[in-house]
């Protein structure tokens, strides 16, 4: 394992600070990249490597496991006077929650693009995405060494797929027998490769183009002879606009371009003062002042991610956006926004603990976590992914993120009793960790279900149910509720009479039933004339109906939409009862299913699906094969994004999530609600065994 061999870096003011999220497709070669700037900065003496299971930065047991990220990871080291906290996002979907988190961190995105795959199209949604916020980007392409990487392809890529602003500062510099020798930087007169002189001429005109100096302009145009130092205020200045987007080369394993990376990092990415704080409004929706990255401010803080370490408990990543944190100090906690997900909302005061600086697994302590910077705090019991932390004294709300919805249900249950006991204390940890995971128990079905995100997310959940909080979980067949209704009308008797010793039990009914409208539920009414059933036995009688269609009269599948009226019956002055008449509307209904027969009803969703345009054929062919009617879409070309719109079966979108990120190969997105029920298949209506 590699070793850390310095202390925690000491705080630095907001400007000598940079907060990097390292994002792009798996296997792209995020984390390797991030451990190769831990070895160049000092921080660590020597890389670990993802096959080996190593990485500082890929500590959890799954991760090791399946070398590859499922979480972020979070490393903070220092380079030239700044503090530089890398956030190593996964590249799978699947753990989309964890790149939110990264990206909410960060002041800046570098997408990591590897030279042999590209760009694909989740690194294009992804990029258009940080657009849409004003995120600030850049773009190094790594793996230069590897068989078939073409360098030139990929920036052309680039520059194609991810649309105006993209310049690449670096080429290839190759030794004669075609292996990666170094970079070679644009920015710096006297390039000597193939078409440098048009790519700095443009590298500098596209600088200039975002520039506010007049006197560069003039230098530029007079032939003055621009060198790195005179560029890199003015490139700064167009990255954190997010309209200039340098393109960089590295091959981590060689530290090929780690130097150069590092200095655009340090000079050419913004600060948290240049990017900016989210708004912010009091705990109840009133208005409060907008905040700036000023250590001296109010306090406002929020927990980006939550983990469960084994010895330290609960530990909370936090981005502090104004004022100051400290050890040991009382902070109010707010979680508003998320009660659909599992997490209602709460305003409490707890103590901040111990504040650290993360490394990987490794925590540091400090003294402070003043604005634009991030810690990690132990022990917060209350707070959860997404909370804010502010000032007991004037509390604060950050708003929440915009995560997807899980769309994948899994049903659980505990492996055992001893599991049993310790699941939902469990499950509840595993939410506030998660803000992607939705936890509910349908009272139709009496399941418990996970909702996740796709597949890889489901297995990564389970398997730290198991390791991180000791309880082991079955997957079941998730179930979807069917239910019946009446087939035709029927005019039939329920009879209850029981004789034994003492009272009897004597009702009799006449009812007539029929089919309702969709949606109606079970209707009574009573048209008795002649007082044949007393008036005190006529709620006895809806009581036992209702409770036998909540039953159901075959399997385990309640009746719905059905009119029940009752129209006759007789009584006996001393043998009948409420629990008699309860038992002959109870037997009528079933009386009336016989009769009239039934119709098993499948429940039916309306959904919309959002993917690019080149992906709708093969979205609305995959419906059709679903038993869906595609109701309409809806085109946006400038985001290239339709929404389809469709109702389908619940019954076939239980695979469905995997399904659309199949045939949109990762770019589709799609949410549901329920739209009611129809007839089902013969197929689907056997009776459970």
């Amino acid at each position: 394992m590699a070793k850390e061999t310095v202390a925690a870096p000491g705080p630095r003011p907001a400007d000598k600070v940079r907060n990097v999220a390292l994002v792009g497709h798996a296997a792209a070669g995020k984390t390797t990249l991030a451990e190769a700037l831990l070895v160049a900065t000092g921080t660590l003496t020597r890389a670990g490597r993802v096959e080996d299971g190593t990485t500082c930065l890929d500590s959890e047991e799954v991760e090791v496991r399946q070398q590859r990220s499922v979480s972020l990871g979070v490393a903070t080291v220092e380079h030239d006077g700044h503090r530089i906290t890398l956030l190593d996002t996964p590249g799978s979907p699947d753990f989309v929650g964890e790149l939110r988190a990264g990206l909410r961190a960060a002041d800046a995105a570098l997408f990591v693009v590897s030279a042999v795959n590209g760009v694909d199209a989740g690194t294009v949604q992804l990029w258009e995405e940080c657009a849409a916020v004003g995120m600030p980007r850049a773009v190094v392409i790594t793996q230069l060494d590897r068989a078939r990487a073409d360098v030139e392809e990929t920036v052309r890529l680039c520059q194609t797929m991810l649309g105006t602003g993209v310049y690449p500062v670096h080429l290839v510099d190759r030794g004669p027998d075609g292996s990666v020798s170094g970079v070679v930087n644009l920015l710096q007169p006297g390039a000597e490769a193939p078409d440098a002189d048009r790519l700095r001429s443009e590298l500098i005109e596209g600088i200039i183009g975002e520039s506010e100096d007049e006197a560069l302009m003039e230098r530029y145009l007079a032939g003055d002879e621009l060198v790195q130092g005179d560029l890199m205020s003015d490139l700064e200045t167009a990255v954190a606009r997010g309209h200039f987007h340098p393109v960089l080369c590295a091959a981590p394993l060689q530290g090929v371009g780690l130097d150069s990376l590092l200095y655009l990092l340090v000079n050419g990415f913004p600060c948290p003062m240049e990017h900016g704080c989210p708004p912010v409004t009091r705990p109840d929706g009133r208005p409060a002042p907008p905040l700036s990255c000023d250590p001296d401010g109010p306090l406002v803080a929020e927990v980006v991610k939550t983990t469960t370490d084994p010895y330290l408990g609960r530990v909370s990543l936090v981005r502090v956006f104004s004022g100051t944190l400290r050890p040991d100090t009382p902070v109010h906690v707010s979680g508003h926004g998320m009660a659909d997900r599992g997490h209602p909302d709460h305003d409490v005061d707890e103590r901040i603990g111990a504040v650290s600086s993360p490394l990987g697994a490794t925590l540091r302590p400090v003294g402070a976590c003043p604005a634009g910077d991030i810690c990690a705090v132990a022990r917060l019991t209350a707070a959860e992914t997404g909370d804010t932390l502010s000032s007991t004294d004037d509390p604060r709300l950050v708003p929440p993120w915009d995560l997807p919805t899980p769309q994948l249900p899994v049903a659980v249950e505990a492996a055992s009793r001893a599991d049993e006991d310790r699941l939902a204390t469990a499950l509840s940890r595993l939410v506030a960790e998660d803000p992607t995971v939705r936890l509910e128990r349908r009272p139709d079905t009496g399941q418990l279900l996970l909702w996740c995100v796709g597949e890889a997310h489901t297995e990564v959940l389970l398997e730290r149910l198991r390791t991180r909080h000791g309880v082991a979980v079955n997957t079941v067949p998730v179930r979807v509720p069917m239910v019946e209704t009446l087939a035709g009308s029927a005019r039939v008797t329920g009879r209850h009479v029981k004789q034994s010793g003492g009272h009897g039990q004597y009702a009799v009914v006449v009812v007539e039933a029929e089919p309702g409208p969709p949606g109606s539920g079970v209707v009574f009414e009573q048209r008795i004339v002649g007082g044949t059933v007393p008036s005190q036995f006529h709620g006895s009688v809806e009581k036992g109906i209702r409770t036998q269609a909540e039953r159901g009269v075959s399997g385990d599948r309640p009746i719905v939409d059905v009119h029940v009226t009752l129209v006759d019956g007789k009584a006996h002055s001393v043998d009948s009862s409420d629990a008699a008449f309860q038992a002959a509307g109870a037997l009528a209904l079933r009386e009336a299913a016989g009769a009239a027969g039934t119709r098993v009803l499948e429940p039916w969703c309306e959904v919309q699906v959002a993917v690019p345009g080149e992906y709708v054929g093969a979205v609305m062919s995959d419906l059709s094969g679903r038993r869906a009617r595609v109701t309409g879409s809806d085109a946006d070309p400038e985001r290239d994004r339709t929404t389809v719109r469709a109702e389908v079966p619940e019954v076939e979108l239980l695979g469905y999530a995997g399904a659309l990120r199949s045939v949109s190969h990762g770019t589709g997105s799609f949410t549901r609600r329920p739209l009611g029920y129809e007839p089902a298949p013969a197929s689907l209506t056997a009776v459970p065994a």
